[in-house]
């Protein structure tokens, strides 16, 4: 039996080149050097007869962080997303700061063209989060 040791979460997309780069800007990511000869990935899916582009584009992650995969797919966006990421910018603070955390972190990302749907205030129990949209309308949470 084997164990499974990483993970990769993939997106359906429109354009996968675009939304890899703004997932790379919000996690601090890179996106992988496309191979040798020439300038990106773009240019490289070119080469093959009858392809208008990249049909996908990844992340390289950092710290053994997981690998983000971006796939284009011809449908748009229908429904809410069953699965989502948090992003958790806010780990190990509570109230006031935690708060000013999270709403700097979603000035920076609505910056990249995120989208802020709303925020929930820490209730006594919970403490705060802020729902989110990326470029392309997959929910996201900073957390």
């Amino acid at each position: 039996m084997s164990l499974i040791k990483t993970v990769q979460i993939t997106f359906d997309c429109a354009e996968p080149e675009r939304v890899a780069r703004f997932w790379c800007a919000v996690l601090g990511y890179e996106a992988p050097p496309p191979p040798r000869g020439f300038d990106s990935w773009d240019a490289f899916d070119r080469t093959e007869p009858g392809r208008r582009g990249a049909d996908w584009a990844s992340t390289k992650p950092v710290d053994g962080e997981p690998r983000l995969f971006f796939q284009r797919v011809p449908e748009g966006k229908v429904a809410k997303n069953r699965v989502h990421l948090d992003v958790r910018a806010g780990t190990g603070l509570v109230g006031a700061e935690r708060l000013a955390v999270l709403e700097a972190e979603c000035a920076r990302l609505v910056a990249l063209g995120a989208v802020h749907d709303y925020t929930l205030y820490a209730d006594g129990e919970n403490e705060s989060c802020i729902a989110m949209r990326d470029i392309e309308g997959n929910e996201f949470c900073l957390d």
